[in-house]
């Protein structure tokens, strides 16, 4: 069925919930999996308080050092349940993009990935990296709510 399922995280409690549950599922069906976090570069002007603390130099230490942590998260719970794992971390200006390349870049036939299912204003005003994955992505895409 599948043989190597991409888990793009960011961290976050839902993504970490996703996670595991890909793991398990992973495990279910003998496949590998390969996570991955994305950071975008940093931006001289911007209105994200993240880019606004750090010089360059300061900001990719940070994001590597986070990034670090997440993917340790991720190869922990593959170790964990005996699933086969490779993690990355991706610099990218577009998230859904580096997800989707690296997906294809890995020979992943499928992404799991978690959704916090905004709806409305919300959604629109946010914008969402999974909705941005399914709308873009030749490769099947799992959502976990």
């Amino acid at each position: 069925m599948y043989g190597n399922i991409l888990i793009p995280t960011d961290g976050s409690d839902l993504a970490t919930t996703a996670v595991k549950h890909g793991v398990k599922f992973a495990k279910e069906i003998g496949a590998k999996v390969t996570g991955v976090t994305v950071t975008e570069p940093f931006h001289l002007l911007s209105v994200k308080p993240t880019q606004l603390e750090y010089t360059p130099v300061e900001h990719k230490k940070h994001w590597k050092v986070h990034a670090e942590k997440i993917l340790s998260a991720v190869s922990a719970a593959a170790a964990s349940a005996g699933v086969s794992c490779e993690t990355l971390h991706v610099e990218h200006e577009h998230p859904y993009q580096a997800i989707i390349d690296t997906a294809a870049s890995k020979g992943c036939d499928l992404i799991l990935m978690a959704s916090h299912g905004r709806r409305g204003v919300a959604a629109v005003v946010l914008g969402s990296e999974t909705v941005k994955v399914l709308t873009h992505s030749k490769i099947p895409v799992l959502v976990y709510r």
